[in-house]
C-alpha cells in the first residue's frame, strides 16, 4: 500500500518551540508523530471509513499545524538540542560516617530531590522518578523520556524538570508537558514561583517564561555556567562563575549583582535570604533586599549543594568527597560526616533529618537529630536500611491521552479555542472569568474541545488561572 508522507518542524529563535510533526496516509488509516527535534516522539494512530475521509482529515491537520508556523524540512537535518550534565567528580569522605537511616539507589546519578510532609521523591539521570515514604518504602514511580534535571514544587504543584526541554506536572497520576524550553536553552537549572519558570543554562543566561509556556524575557551575563536558579514572589536570583545577581520577575529588570568569590554550583533560598554554594569550598548567605553578604558557612572542598533547615537556623552542605556538613546560622560548623553512598549532588531537610541524592544514584535518608549526631561523632552509627522497589511496581509514562467523562457538576469545565494562532484555554463554568486563559498541558488541547478539571485556583499575581488534579475529557 502507498504512503503519503509529511513531515514538518517548527524551530523558534525565542520561546519554546523546537519540534516536528510527522503525518503518514496510508490508506483509511492516519499515523502522526510528534515531539522534540531528535527524539523518537509520541505516536498516535487515528482510523476512518474510508481513504477520502483520511486524506481530509490528515489534510486539516496539516493545515493546523501551518499556521502556527511549522515550515516543510526534512528529518535529520536539524540536531537534537544540547545537553550538558555536571561533569563533576566524587571521592570517599575521610570523615566519621553519617547516620544515615535508609538509602534507596535510584540506578543512575540523581540531581532531583523533593521532599515534603507525606513523600520523598527522587529523580536520575535515566529519567526515573522514584516516590518513596519517610521511612523508605518505595510506593510509585514515574518514567520520563529523558534525564531529570530538578525536581522543584510551586504550591499544589511540582514539576520535573529534564534534559529534553520540557518541564513536565506531576501533580496528577500522569506526568503531563507543563512547559518546552527553547533548544538554544542548554538547562542547567529550573525553578518556578506563581507558574512563572526560571532558567539557567550553559552560557550563564537566566530566562523567564510565563504559565502559557511563553519567553518574556532573558538576561545575559559575563560568566557562564549557571547554576543557581531560584524565584519567589517579587524576584528572580542567579548565581554564576561570576557571582549571584537579582532581577524582577515581572520585566528582568536587574535588581543588584554581588560577587561571591567563586563560581556557584548549587543555591538555596529562605524568605529573607538567598545561599550560594561555590566551587571554592563555601556557601555564601546573601540578603535578597540588597545582595549584602551576611554570612559565610566554610567547607574543605567544593560544595555541590546547599539546604537550611527553617528560617536557616541550621545550614547544611554537600561537598565532593562524599561529606556533608552542618552549621549553625552565624557560620560556625557544628560537624562534618561522611556519606557513604557518594556525593550530594542535591539535597532537603526535612523534620531533623537531612534526605540527599548522589553522584551514585542514592536517595539517603540521613538523621540530623543532635543525638544521632553526637552518637555519629563518637562513632557509634545505624545500619542504613537498603530500600529496594517492589518488582511489580508499574512506571508511569507522560501522555497525552485523556480519560473521557460527563460533566456531573464536580469538577470545572474549561474549553480550548484558537486566538490568533495559539491554542489557549479558559473557563467555562460559572463562577470564573472567562478572559483569563487558564494554564494547561499543551499536549492535549484541541480546538473546541471541552475538558472537566478537578479545580481551577487563580494565579498569586491575578490574570490567570491554573488547573490541577486529573483532566478529562468531556464527551
Amino acid at each position: 500500500m502507498t504512503e503519503e508522507r509529511t513531515y514538518l518542524e517548527l524551530s523558534e529563535d525565542t520561546g519554546s518551540a523546537h519540534k516536528f510533526y510527522e503525518l503518514v496516509i496510508s490508506g483509511t488509516t492516519v499515523r502522526v508523530t510528534y515531539g522534540r527535534i531528535g527524539a523518537s516522539g509520541q505516536e498516535r494512530v487515528f482510523d476512518f471509513d474510508t481513504p477520502q475521509k483520511a486524506e481530509a482529515a490528515a489534510r486539516q491537520k496539516i493545515n493546523q499545524k501551518l499556521r502556527k508556523g511549522y515550515e516543510l524540512a526534512q528529518r535529520g537535518v536539524r540536531r537534537a538540542r544540547a545537553i550538558s550534565r555536571r561533569t563533576m567528580t566524587s571521592t570517599r569522605s575521610a570523615a566519621k560516617q553519617a547516620p544515615v537511616v535508609w538509602r534507596f539507589d535510584s540506578g543512575s546519578a540523581a540531581f532531583g530531590i523533593f521532599i515534603d510532609g507525606d513523600r520523598c521523591m527522587v529523580g536520575n539521570e535515566s529519567g526515573d522518578i522514584y516516590t518513596l515514604t519517610h521511612s523508605g518504602e518505595v510506593v510509585g514511580r514515574f518514567q520520563l523520556p529523558d534525564g531529570v534535571k530538578c525536581l522543584v514544587s510551586d504550591d499544589f504543584w511540582l514539576y520535573a524538570g529534564c534534559d529534553d526541554g520540557r518541564v513536565y506536572d506531576l501533580s496528577g497520576k500522569i506526568p503531563r508537558v507543563a512547559y518546552e524550553i527553547s533548544a538554544d536553552v542548554d538547562i542547567f537549572w529550573l525553578d518556578v514561583d506563581d507558574a512563572t519558570l526560571g532558567v539557567s543554562d550553559r552560557n550563564g543566561r537566566v530566562t523567564a517564561i510565563d504559565h502559557e509556556d511563553e519567553f518574556q524575557w532573558a538576561r545575559d551575563v559575563t560568566g557562564n555556567d549557571a547554576w543557581m536558579v531560584r524565584c519567589d514572589t517579587d524576584s528572580v536570583y542567579h548565581g554564576h562563575s561570576r557571582g549571584v545577581a537579582r532581577y524582577r520577575t515581572s520585566d528582568g529588570v536587574p535588581q543588584w549583582q554581588t560577587d561571591v568569590n567563586g563560581n556557584v554550583l548549587f543555591g538555596w533560598q529562605e524568605a529573607d535570604s538567598v545561599y550560594a554554594g561555590t566551587g571554592r569550598g563555601e556557601i555564601v548567605r546573601l540578603a535578597k533586599a540588597d545582595g549584602e553578604v551576611t554570612a559565610r558557612y566554610r567547607c574543605d572542598t567544593a560544595v555541590y549543594s546547599c539546604a537550611t533547615s527553617p528560617g536557616g537556623k541550621f545550614v547544611f552542605a554537600g561537598d565532593n568527597r562524599s561529606s556533608i556538613y552542618c552549621f549553625d546560622e552565624n557560620g560556625e560548623r557544628l560537624w562534618k560526616l561522611g556519606t557513604g553512598c557518594g556525593s550530594a549532588f542535591s539535597m532537603q531537610y526535612h523534620d531533623e533529618r537531612v534526605y540527599i541524592v548522589t553522584t551514585s544514584g542514592a536517595l539517603a535518608c540521613l538523621d540530623a537529630s543532635p543525638a544521632a549526631i553526637e552518637a555519629a561523632q563518637s562513632g557509634s552509627v545505624p545500619t542504613a536500611d537498603t530500600v529496594k522497589a517492589p518488582p511489580t511496581l508499574a512506571a508511569v509514562a507522560p501522555s497525552v491521552v485523556l480519560e473521557t467523562a460527563s460533566d456531573d457538576g464536580q469538577g470545572v469545565v474549561v474549553e480550548c479555542f484558537h486566538d490568533g494562532s495559539k491554542l489557549r484555554v479558559r473557563a467555562v463554568s460559572a463562577g470564573y472569568d472567562s478572559t483569563w486563559n487558564v494554564q494547561f498541558p499543551k499536549g492535549v488541547r484541541e480546538a473546541g474541545a471541552r475538558y472537566l478539571v478537578d479545580g481551577l485556583r487563580a494565579g498569586g499575581r491575578g490574570g490567570f488561572y491554573r488547573s490541577h488534579g486529573e483532566i478529562r475529557r468531556l464527551r
